[in-house]
């Protein structure tokens, strides 16, 4: 069982989209591929069947087409077909996928983290799951990223699009069996700063340079250290004293100058607290 306080989240049920099974001797959810790329793979293969199989008087580039279509559909069909297993209970996670098959107790874990990346070209990144091992403890696989606040190194485990279950269905099994060692840090940036959905236009702001702001200044909200909130604050007014770079396509500058004047100042609001708190 944990070591740490569990709280159990109503989201994991019967009727929640996860399997409920039982995994090292108690309950667990299972989480469940994905078929997107299943389905991509199939579509590929069919599809470059069928290329060969019409007559056509271009038959040397249908050839090279149908052929590069079966053999990208062959590489993803077999990457789709290989094991996959992530099941979360109340001893740990196992997990089988390539790269790692082992299972993780929670006493080799410090925290788990469920991090959103910034948005790309104004479009959400599907989230993904880090694990940080405690100090000291081999897992095996090799460090590929880093805890988004603190920047200890993490091992990645999961791309959410991977799994058919929502990240809130993720997060409640989670919370559910890792108690305090996991962190949902989309829920709580949302609660920090809600993040709005910039509307788009021509000759907009840059739509990652924004978001790249927005996130600082997130991250900087949830951190605890008043000099990490300054500095964010900092590089906000500057980047907008320069000018903010324009693009074709990108975030409404009205809008965009809205965000950031609000960020700013939940910035400063919580710098002022820090300042009047400190002994």
């Amino acid at each position: 069982m944990p070591d740490r306080p569990v709280s159990v989240a109503p989201g994991v049920s019967d009727d929640a989209g996860t399997d409920a099974t039982v995994m090292n001797g108690g309950p667990s959810v299972e989480l469940r591929r994905s078929r997107g790329a299943l389905v991509l793979a199939l579509v590929c293969v069919l599809g470059g069947v069928v290329l060969l199989a019409l007559p056509r008087d271009d038959a040397l580039l249908r050839t090279i087409i149908a052929v590069g279509a079966v053999a990208l559909g062959v590489v993803a069909l077999v990457s789709a077909l290989r094991p996959f297993r992530f099941g979360i209970g109340a001893d740990g996670l196992t997990i089988r996928r390539p790269g790692l098959r082992r299972s993780i107790r929670w006493a080799e874990v410090d925290t788990l983290v469920l991090d959103e990346p910034p948005r790309r070209d104004g479009r959400p990144v599907p989230p993904r799951l880090l694990l940080v091992p405690v100090p000291g403890v081999p897992l095996g696989p090799r460090v590929t990223a880093r805890h988004p606040v603190d920047g200890r190194p993490a091992i990645e485990l999961l791309v959410l699009d991977q799994v058919r279950e929502q990240p809130e269905q993720v997060s409640a099994a989670l919370t559910r069996y890792a108690g305090d060692r996991f962190v949902d840090l989309p829920a709580l940036r949302r609660a920090t700063f809600t993040e709005p959905d910039l509307p788009a236009s021509l000759r907009g702001y840059r739509m990652d340079q924004v978001d790249q702001l927005i996130r600082r200044g997130q991250d900087a909200l949830l951190s605890e250290d008043a000099q990490t909130r300054r500095a964010a604050r900092a590089e906000i007014e500057r980047a907008r004293a320069v000018g903010l770079p324009i693009a074709q396509r990108g975030y409404s500058r009205l809008q965009a100058d809205t965000v950031l004047d609000a960020l700013v100042v939940a910035l400063a609001d919580h710098s002022s607290t820090d300042r009047e708190t400190a002994p």
